[in-house]
């Protein structure tokens, strides 16, 4: 072997092989702190942009979700207002037939309808705080029907379409028949019917609701799973295997350590050219 001060081929070569663990192990430690093999398009342009595609359809997705699961919670919250007006119903036809009893003084009957407008009260309260994110779904205005109807996105492209559709009920509408006054046999009589009628439209309201219910249910299930099945899928494209990279880790440090001696050592040599001289 020629020993030259002119050049040292050895030390290029042990630079060329660090340089080139150097730049492994910058990647792999890349990899272990995003947790993903593929981070940008460089390190696989058709896996990584397969995964985009997927990112976006997994974002429309939960979008979907959240507007399902608001859905949801109005419906709810129109439910436990249904379940509280008909338990109300149930006390005010009570106070209705005992006021229908011919034997009732006058008196008698006016303590009966004073217990009962306190139940009249109640009505108008509960179905106007039956409100979930500035929405009530059983207080549907008469005069703008269709802006008072819950639509719920279905599926990523926010199809009006697709949309599920969920209407609003005028549910003070039954109360139009009803006095709120038992002060006289005959308004008794009559507030007695036209408690039934409000009582037979509360039950199909939560009739109604409660169908609803189920099917968002259903859905958010549905699309929780497709949720998880993109996940999954932008997973296997994209995503480190660390256990892989944490023992690459390991090897590529001993290399970088045995690169650095190695360069060391072949720097030493033309040292040894002055011994040739000594």
């Amino acid at each position: 072997m020629v020993v030259s001060i002119k050049s040292n081929s050895s030390a290029l070569i042990a630079l060329q092989q660090l340089n080139a663990v150097n730049k492994e192990l910058d990647s792999v430690q890349e990899r272990i702190a995003s947790g993903y093999r593929i981070n940008e398009a460089k390190d696989g342009a058709s896996s990584y942009a397969v995964a985009q595609k997927q990112r976006a359809e997994k974002d429309g997705y939960d979008a979907v979700d959240q507007s399902v699961q608001r859905g949801i919670n109005i419906l709810d919250v129109s439910i436990r207002a249904l379940e509280t007006l008909s338990n109300l119903l149930i006390e005010m036809k009570t106070k209705a037939v005992q006021a229908s009893n011919p034997a009732l003084s006058a008196t008698d009957r006016q303590l009966i309808d004073t217990s009962y407008q306190s139940y009249v009260a109640q009505i108008s309260t509960v179905i106007n705080a039956a409100t979930y994110d500035n929405f009530n779904l059983i207080d549907k205005n008469p005069v703008t029907p269709a802006t008072d109807d819950l639509r719920i996105i279905s599926e990523p492209t926010a199809s009006a379409a697709n949309a599920i559709v969920i209407p609003a009920i005028n549910i003070k509408a039954s109360t139009s028949d009803m006095l709120g006054d038992l002060s006289t046999l005959a308004n008794a009589t009559a507030e007695s019917t036209a408690i039934d009628a409000m009582q037979q439209a509360v039950n199909s309201a939560l009739a109604t609701l409660g169908a609803s219910n189920s099917r968002l249910e259903t859905h958010s299930g549905f699309v929780k799973k497709l949720q998880d099945s993109l996940s999954l899928g932008i997973g296997k494209l994209v995503d480190a295997d660390l256990g892989f990279e944490s023992a690459r880790l390991r090897a590529l440090q001993v290399q970088q350590q045995l690169s650095s001696q190695a360069l060391q050592i072949a720097n030493s040599r033309p040292q040894q050219i002055l011994s040739l001289f000594g």
